[in-house]
């Protein structure tokens, strides 16, 4: 009698590490566990707006102008140089 009780700890502690496992995975690839289906947690971000860059403009001219903030305009356009801006060249910012 006294295995059934030691069998069952050690299937419950199984268990346990199986599913600690399992959550430590889904959340080293930045994933979560929503029901039975595994979402993304960052769906990329889709430019719903363009801006042709115009002779004269700044990065500020350009966030000033289609009210943004600084923070959004560079989350829109990550390896954006605003030193090195071109015309012709087409920013998001929508």
């Amino acid at each position: 009698m006294a295995n059934t009780g030691k069998s069952a700890i050690i299937f419950f502690f199984q268990m346990f590490l199986v599913l600690s496992l399992l959550l430590g995975v889904s959340m080293a690839e930045n994933k979560l566990i929503k029901g039975f289906r595994i979402l993304e947690a960052n769906s990329a971000l889709q430019c719903g707006a363009a801006y042709g860059v115009r002779a004269g403009d700044t990065c500020f001219s350009v966030v000033e102008a289609s009210h943004l903030t600084t923070s959004v305009f560079n989350s829109f356009n990550p390896n954006l140089n605003c030193d090195a801006l071109f015309v012709g060249q087409w920013l998001c910012v929508g």
